[in-house]
């Protein structure tokens, strides 16, 4: 009886697989679809922050920087005793540090929210406009695992520019701000946490959503606007979140993110119902 149980487990689990690995090659064969995406990723990790912080460990002490530097003063007193600890004494040093760690932290909430409500707001509304939802609907896959399939398609566009992301930010903090401070120090330990422990539930409630209203809307039009009204403020929330996790005390991050997986278990449960045979073949409206 475990040998069956561990089979239909492996199957399940491979159809899964199959049904987020068809909509991936989808997403692939459209450039018109990705190429804004990849756009909107080296734009917000590479592009600013490389002219930013650039300019910044650049000009020296001039009057600009010594007023960012001193509107330092305005953060919170473990931020501004991580700076000094960090940065040292250097006002373009300390300026620096402080825009690569706790500026362009909420970039890393705000470019996979952006990339995988757009993917996930055309996901299965899309397979009735295709004329593929018919085929969908008859398939061997239940409905939870065309669902599962589906979220998985849906986040991992957003999640994996993100890391690419990430990684290519660091490095440019590393090399950029490194210096001034005294050698490479970038992710820090609250980064760390940001990226693999706040980010992930925060795509997983944006995406039960987006997935339930991709599934009861009539054209992806409909969808992406709908969707974009629903993950606005969710963007803003996760936004506020990362800032105070960074900004706030050092457990802060793991209490948000704690209380993140859980409302992201909950709308995950509850947005599995939205998805039905009847509606991936758009003849019912089921309740």
């Amino acid at each position: 009886m475990s040998v069956q149980a561990a089979a239909e487990r492996t199957l399940r689990w491979g159809t899964v697989a199959t049904v987020a690995r068809t909509d991936l090659r989808q997403l692939w064969q459209s450039p018109d679809f990705w190429g804004p995406m990849v756009a909107l990723g080296a734009l917000f990790f590479v592009v600013v922050p490389s002219l930013l912080l650039s300019i910044i460990t650049q000009v020296g002490d001039i009057d600009a920087v010594q007023r960012v530097s001193q509107a330092l003063e305005m953060l919170p007193q473990r931020a501004q005793r991580t700076i000094e600890e960090s940065a040292g004494t250097s006002e373009a040093g300390r300026t620096s540090y402080a825009l690569a760690v706790y500026l362009f932290a909420p970039l890393a909430v705000v470019v996979p929210l952006t990339i995988s409500t757009a993917v996930g707001a055309a996901t299965i509304v899309g397979e009735r406009e295709r004329g593929t939802g018919e085929f969908l609907a008859h398939s061997p896959a239940s409905v939870r695992e065309i669902y599962m399939g589906k979220l998985l398609a849906s986040l991992l566009p957003g999640y994996l520019t993100t890391i690419v992301g990430f990684g290519i930010y660091s490095l440019i903090v590393n090399l950029i701000v490194g210096p001034e401070v005294g050698g490479w120090f970038f992710p820090t330990t609250d980064w760390w946490l940001l990226m693999f422990w706040v980010v992930p539930p925060f795509l997983a409630i944006t995406l039960s959503l987006v997935l339930r209203l991709s599934a009861r809307v009539r054209s992806t039009a409909a969808a992406q606007q709908a969707s974009g009204l629903v993950s606005l403020p969710l963007i803003l929330i996760a936004y506020s979140q990362a800032t105070g996790a960074l900004f706030g005390a050092g457990g802060a991050a793991v209490f948000v993110g704690a209380a993140a997986w859980v409302f992201a278990l909950v709308g995950l449960s509850r947005g599995m119902r939205a998805v039905s045979r009847a509606r991936l073949l758009g003849v019912a409206d089921e309740q």
